[in-house]
């Protein structure tokens, strides 16, 4: 069974009986071959495919930000500061598993917010064609699923879903899905107060 959030909608994960929350997985999957053939994919490299990635914002506690993501080899880690780490970059979309991001819930004290996001990377900026989803699983709970079924935009960047800390217990979740033109656009959006600098992977 899984939890279909609508856009603005916010549930808080369930906390097991005497337990932590243990590790939230955050799961991106799309579509990476575009659907239309011909002239409007030859425009993007005749139909080679669109690349999302996938990663966050976080703050924590101690007022420490960043983000989490391929570009620029914030891969992150489980263990320490972040306690969020990014498993892969799937340049293609091919993968099954698509792109994990892993939350230690084991360390909820520590963290006030994280704003998971996805970017167009690399192909047409076409969402619907890409008709990616995010499924955020944890232990002995239903899966939540935020569907991007909004896509009216050329914008290249994404904001998914809004985790924020409820009094050290457990998350709550938000639906987003807001299209913003880049990095710098949607930290203004949410006041994370980064500097941005052009990366590569």
């Amino acid at each position: 069974m899984t939890i279909n959030l609508q856009k603005g909608q916010k549930i808080n994960l369930k906390k097991r009986e005497s337990s932590s929350l243990g590790e939230i997985l955050v799961n991106l999957n799309w579509n990476s071959k575009p659907r239309n053939k011909g002239f409007i994919s030859g425009l993007f490299g005749g139909g080679k495919g669109i690349d999302l990635d996938l990663g966050c914002l976080f703050e924590l506690k101690d007022g420490y930000k960043g983000s989490v993501q391929a570009l620029g080899n914030n891969f992150g880690t489980l263990t320490n500061s972040p306690y969020i780490a990014l498993d892969a970059d799937d340049r293609t979309g091919a993968s099954e598993a698509g792109e994990n991001l892993r939350i230690n819930g084991n360390q909820i004290a520590l963290i006030k917010r994280i704003l998971v996001y996805t970017f167009i990377y690399e192909g047409v900026a076409n969402w619907q064609e890409a008709d990616a989803t995010v499924t955020i699983k944890y232990p002995g709970a239903e899966d939540i699923v935020v569907k991007m079924d909004d896509y009216n935009t050329r914008h290249r960047m994404c904001g998914l879903a809004l985790l924020e800390n409820m009094n050290d217990e457990t998350f709550s979740v938000e639906k987003i899905v807001q299209f913003y033109p880049g990095h710098r656009d949607l930290d203004a959006a949410f006041h994370w107060g980064l500097t941005w600098v052009a990366g590569r992977k």
